[in-house]
């Protein structure tokens, strides 16, 4: 799933969908009138209220560094990087099959680990950054990026022999190892880099924006939109360009193509480091919560006070600022012998989370399934419209449209409807139903390309080709259906991890997002290989054949919407235990309320 297009991102409390009018910021307001101690009035620098720093360490002046024109050019760069990302993440299973001649399983399993490593990466570069800064996180990863897909273009090069090849139907000639290496070595490089800037660089551009100025934060929401409408943008580009590159087999101006969008998005990056606002990095929640874990074992044979009495933090036992000490995970309590309340349960927090965390990491294999297998399956099918041929990964661009358009009508579609099936006044519809409903829409769309698979195994015409006369444009009710399930999960997913991770480890909620599609991407090789291992024995073709005319890869769609169905209903029990922060915030406030 590369999720990056198609997910909200973190500008603000609220969401203002683009073409509200925001009223601008005053980048004159340089200055503005203090009062000295001795009772003078004068000109001072205006600086931000929320604590960045400009690029020498001190308080950022408002007009001189970030603003609109810093998010702006942020704004190209991430449009330039989400078109040269996916015209590779949308390729790449194509190109491993007909340049690398592997087979359909062989070209799925090197993407699911490739995307894995791609969330993976995030991780690191989420984890850096927490050290080194955003700004130069994001800086290093678009050069790894600008490195990879060099690397990328110039391989191609080697590998594209005879001239010609490449074509759909039309393999290269086996390649010498330094040619596959020097493959895997870039796209690898490009794992790196795209991971790190698409963990970094969405936060380092809401940085540009006064949390604590009105006009500023009115501007950062609606800023937020439209760093989702920029990568949007860029993914539908990529899509024009897939269609001319899969119907000729022209993969080299492709890859240069998108060489050349790197380096003009690091172009750039680098034109306004002057300008840019930075926050001083924080460190990592790791340790953080390492301390508590720590704490509680080497304390595992002490005896806890049933109140406050000998502990070190006297009066935190049962209330803590608005944390309530809550009586679940009780091994943790060890650790408040010297360590804070608040600290303990916002351990305990995260460990709550863990249930559900993991079950949202199914919806990965899910999404993993559209740039692959479903790619795969149209490749096999009529693409014939008049004299053109629909490429099977330009496809893709009925799940962005879908997807931005659930997006941008949800206040007007989901929950009117919701109020009307739950008959209930609230305005909003809670992450879990959310992430819920996503489920439940993924379980439709397995089985629909299972039935389509169905279809185009009737009507396969019984050669030696991967071919079958069902037309190609049966896939659109999966493509459509596929992307209502990533707006629900994703952005959902998204709010509540922001909502339920304790201030104290915001950054977690990063961490758990990135882990999540990380391990949806390993978890998605591995069921492909044991699939493939149990059903390709004793002579069969397995499921997922080279030939996907000898398998049965409607199969493989039903199990895993059998398995989707299994995972909602672990969600299910799971997200009706849970009990969010808001509710313990609010039993603490009531057993104030009520204690004599």
């Amino acid at each position: 799933m590369q999720q990056s297009g198609n997910e909200m991102v973190g500008f603000g409390d609220d969401l203002v969908a683009p073409g509200i009018e925001t009223r601008p910021v005053d980048t004159a307001a340089v200055f503005e009138l203090q009062q000295s101690g001795n009772g003078e009035e004068g000109l001072a620098p205006a600086h931000t209220k929320d604590g960045s720093l400009d690029r020498y360490g001190k308080p950022a002046v408002r007009g001189r560094t970030g603003g609109w024109k810093s998010g702006l050019v942020l704004l190209v760069s991430q449009g330039l990087v989400t078109l040269a990302f996916y015209v590779l993440e949308a390729s790449i299973v194509l190109f491993t099959k007909y340049v690398m001649r592997q087979t359909n399983a062989e070209a799925e399993s090197t993407f699911s680990l490739w995307m894995g490593t791609v969330y993976l990466c995030s991780l690191v570069g989420g984890f850096l950054s927490d050290y080194l800064g955003r700004c130069l996180i994001s800086i290093y990863a678009q050069v790894f990026l600008t490195a990879g897909f060099g690397l990328l273009s110039a391989s191609a090069h080697a590998l594209l022999k005879p001239h010609g090849c490449g074509v759909i139907g039309k393999l290269c000639d086996p390649h010498a190892p330094w040619k596959v290496s020097m493959f895997y070595i870039s796209i690898y490089l490009i794992a790196l880099g795209n991971g790190a800037c698409e963990s970094v660089l969405a936060t380092f551009a809401a940085d540009q924006f006064d949390e604590e100025d009105p006009a500023e934060k009115q501007s950062k929401t609606s800023f937020g939109w439209y760093f989702v409408i920029a990568s949007n943008v860029g993914r539908l580009i990529s899509v024009a360009l897939l269609v001319y590159t899969e119907s000729t087999g022209n993969w080299l101006p492709i890859f240069w193509i998108s060489t050349g969008c790197v380096i003009t998005a690091l172009v750039f990056l680098l034109s306004l480091t002057r300008r840019y606002r930075r926050f001083k990095p924080s460190g990592s929640p790791i340790p953080r919560i390492a301390q508590v874990i720590v704490a509680s074992w080497r304390n595992r044979n002490l005896q806890v006070p049933s109140r406050g009495e000998g502990l070190l933090y006297r009066g935190e036992w049962e209330i803590d600022g608005t944390r309530r000490k809550t009586d679940d995970l009780k091994f943790l309590d060890q650790a408040a012998i010297n360590i804070s309340i608040t600290q303990v349960e916002e351990v305990k927090c995260i460990l709550r989370l863990l249930p559900v965390w993991l079950c949202t990491i199914w919806s990965s294999v899910v999404f993993l399934q559209m740039p692959s297998l479903f790619t795969e399956q149209g490749d096999a099918m009529d693409r014939t419209i008049l004299h053109f041929q629909v490429p099977p990964a330009g496809m893709i661009a009925f799940d962005i449209i879908s997807t931005s358009t659930l997006i941008v009508f949800y206040d007007k579609l989901i929950v009117p409807l919701h109020i009307k099936l739950t008959k209930t006044q609230s305005k909003t519809v809670a992450e879990l139903q959310r992430i819920g409903t996503g489920f439940v829409i993924a379980v439709v769309t397995m089985l629909c390309a299972g039935l389509v698979e169905q279809q185009r195994l009737k009507y396969s015409d019984g050669s030696t080709k991967e071919m079958s006369s069902l037309h190609i444009l049966w896939q659109i009710p999966q493509y459509i259906l596929m992307g209502a399930s990533k707006a629900m999960v994703c952005v959902a997913e998204k709010e509540f991890f922001a909502a339920q991770t304790p201030d104290g480890l915001k950054s977690l909620e990063m961490i758990l997002s990135f882990c999540c599609s990380a391990l949806g991407g390993y978890m998605c090789h591995t069921i492909l290989w044991a699939v493939t291992k149990i059903t390709a024995s004793n002579g069969e073709p397995g499921w997922v054949p080279p030939n996907l005319n000898d398998g049965h890869a409607d199969r493989f769609f039903f199990l895993l919407a059998a398995l989707t169905m299994l995972n909602l209903g672990l969600f299910v029990m799971f997200a009706y235990r849970y009990i969010s922060i808001s509710t313990q915030m609010r039993d603490g406030i009531e057993e104030m309320e009520v204690a004599p």
